[in-house]
């Protein structure tokens, strides 16, 4: 099972109206084919009430494992519904990217 796979299924415990994992690692140096840097967007009743700092926390708590193998970094944009604008920023380009 892919990475991207895996962080679809662990989030679909927050019973997201919306989400989307984006595999993001070919933006960033590195070997190709590698599963390292991820983008979420999430809508979610769980996130209701929450500042940015606990939603992030809430779903970082959930990664744990992958972070300590290999896993690099995983971009969130977390929303309640009423937040939600139909849309989240785009991930800049990395300088470090030849």
């Amino acid at each position: 099972m892919s990475l991207q796979h895996n962080i679809t299924e662990k989030l679909s415990k927050f019973a997201p109206e919306y989400l989307t994992v984006e595999n993001e690692s070919h933006m960033h140096s590195g070997p190709a084919n590698r599963e390292t840097h991820f983008r979420v967007v999430m809508v979610s009743d769980s996130f209701e009430g929450l500042n940015r700092v606990k939603r992030h926390q809430n779903i970082y708590a959930l990664f744990e494992k992958e972070f300590s193998d290999g896993l690099h970094a995983l971009s969130l944009h977390l929303y309640a519904p009423a937040e939600w604008q139909g849309e989240a920023p785009e991930s800049p380009s990395c300088a470090g990217k030849h």
